[in-house]
């Protein structure tokens, strides 16, 4: 998909995916756009996952750890 057909699925501006390709630099809801647009939003979940704790010693100790 070119940058052209990618800002007219997205609904994200040319000059905002040359930026975000160029600088690296983009908004969230720009990114999110993007993310919909190739669909790969399912991919944001694992940046929120949930650890797993098997006891409150394993929360203590991640708390100490600043987790």
């Amino acid at each position: 998909m070119s940058q052209a057909q990618l800002a007219s699925v997205s609904g994200v501006s040319l000059g905002s995916l040359r930026r975000f390709e160029q600088l690296h630099e983009i908004s969230l809801t720009s990114l999110v756009s993007i993310a919909f647009a190739l669909q790969c939003e399912n991919d944001f979940e694992s940046l929120f996952a949930n650890p797993y704790y098997a006891t409150i010693e394993d929360v203590e100790a991640a708390r100490k750890r600043g987790e």
